[in-house]
């Protein structure tokens, strides 16, 4: 059974469009996942290199929809960790766009949309789990073996679920803030087109003004970012625009500072828009919780409460469940859309359901009396100074809120803390140290900080800890 049965009866309507008015419909998708089918010729591997374009978008579509299981990578991905990944899961099929044809060795089979499918030397051949539908990189780790293994079911049940709490409809045209290999910018593409919507496509960032004249131009309904998304809008000064067509704004991919959750939430309820915070990871294909827009103030800085169809428990450090609230645990989350486990070569992707349907998140968090989650920080994002216990992203929220000038992260081992910021000045520096000496009560001796001139992110906007250097 095809995933997108869903779209046969979308006929005619815009599936994808991008600046220019260039447009595509889903009897395009359909055509073109004829196309594909007849051209791979049965169920294999192909690795997807994307960008937000209706090439790429309608490319991935048509794999899920002929049972083939693509990788989903950035096109821009460094060659040697891309060729690493070919070299440990040897697809027999690449998607790339049509500008990077001859940077890689293969046969041209099938060309639309801006977008060439080339069939390389590995066999099509290979042992591949009937429920496996698409594989995702494990986040911030693009150039890793370690990737994702998602089911029909999983992609199928999350899309559903977003859309029914999103309330999306047809009438919905989100625009792209994300990469779509990455599984929160996927998860909108997911969610629309399962209701018939049209995703409006731009390479473009927020911080260009191609951006908003296409977000204009199109009067785009929602979209979605990570924190440092907003972060970066409200020095954009976001809270002044005149955005008539825009109803929704979605959050993930980290926990939003809660001066900030405020902020926007306070600008949602005024401009009669809604402001939703949700929490997930690739390992639950994406969402498992969101927070009902209507209680965004009231609640601001609860990530919120489980998807329809998920559920969630506390665990202590025995793994017994925590029933009383305001008891710190680490979060473990059970439904249809926690995905089958990871792979590390060809040979795991034959592998079946290592999961059951629940996952320890790693993540560390609270519940208030009404059942609603509040993220505390990663399990392994703790520090033991001076025998006390420090929360790593306790302390980069403190500083970020405190000093909202410039970024900042943190990371360390027992005993000490290195802090990074972006601001050059030695009395700033100095400052900060003296802050988080006050706020900790720890001696100011345990805290480093250092000047750097930008904190490194990936392409999703999440900050890369292993690659902060003095």
């Amino acid at each position: 059974m095809a995933y997108y049965d869903e779209y046969h009866k979308y006929g005619d309507e815009p599936i994808g469009i991008e600046p220019g008015g260039k447009a595509a419909t889903y009897r395009d998708l359909e055509n073109l996942s004829r196309e594909m089918g007849e051209s791979i010729g049965g169920r294999t591997l192909v690795f997807a290199f994307c960008k937000n374009t209706i090439g790429s978008m309608l490319g991935y579509l048509s794999f899920l929809e002929n049972r083939v299981v693509p990788l989903l990578l950035d096109a821009h991905i460094n060659r040697e960790l891309a060729d690493e990944l070919i070299r440990t899961y040897r697809p027999a099929y690449l998607y790339v766009p049509k500008e990077q044809e001859t940077e890689w060795e293969g046969e041209a089979v099938l060309e639309r949309y801006g977008y060439i499918l080339l069939r390389t030397k590995h066999p099509k051949e290979i042992p591949l789990y009937e429920g496996l539908a698409l594989l995702l990189t494990t986040s911030g780790s693009t150039g890793s073996p370690k990737l994702v293994r998602q089911s029909y079911e999983n992609i199928q049940s999350n899309a559903q679920s977003i859309a029914e709490y999103l309330k999306l409809d047809a009438s919905e045209r989100p625009i792209t803030t994300l990469p779509m290999n990455y599984t929160y910018g996927l998860s909108i593409i997911n969610s629309h087109v399962w209701k018939g919507a049209a995703v409006l496509l731009t390479t473009k960032t927020l911080f260009e003004k191609e951006f908003w004249e296409f977000f204009q131009e199109e009067q785009a309904t929602s979209f979605g970012g990570v924190p440092y998304t907003y972060e970066m809008l409200k020095k954009l000064r976001f809270f002044r625009m005149d955005l008539p067509s825009l109803r929704t704004m979605t959050q993930a991919g980290g926990k939003l500072a809660p001066n900030l959750h405020r902020e926007f939430a306070e600008y949602a309820a005024r401009e009669g828009k809604q402001f939703v915070v949700m929490y997930g990871q690739t390992e639950a294909t994406a969402r498992m919780a969101y927070l009902p827009p209507e209680r965004s103030l009231e609640k601001y800085g609860s990530m919120g409460i489980a998807i329809p169809g998920g559920s969630f428990t506390l665990i202590d450090v025995d793994g017994q469940p925590i029933d009383k609230p305001d008891v710190v645990g680490e979060l473990v989350y059970e439904g249809p859309n926690v995905t089958l486990g990871y792979a590390l070569s060809q040979e795991d992707l034959s592998k079946g359901d290592e999961r059951g349907g629940r996952l320890v998140t790693g993540d560390m968090a609270r519940m208030d009396e009404d059942g609603y989650f509040y993220i505390v920080g990663r399990k392994k994002r703790f520090l033991k100074i001076y025998g006390n216990r420090v929360n790593l992203d306790e302390a980069q929220r403190m500083v970020k809120e405190a000093y909202q000038d410039w970024d900042c992260a943190c990371t360390g081992v027992d005993d000490h803390m290195d802090v990074y910021i972006t601001s050059p000045r030695a009395e700033d520096r100095e400052a900060v140290a003296a802050f988080l000496s006050e706020k900790t009560r720890l001696n100011q001796k345990a805290f480093t900080v250092y000047s750097i001139s930008q904190i490194p992110k990936n392409e999703a906007g999440k900050t890369l800890y292993k690659e902060l250097r003095p």
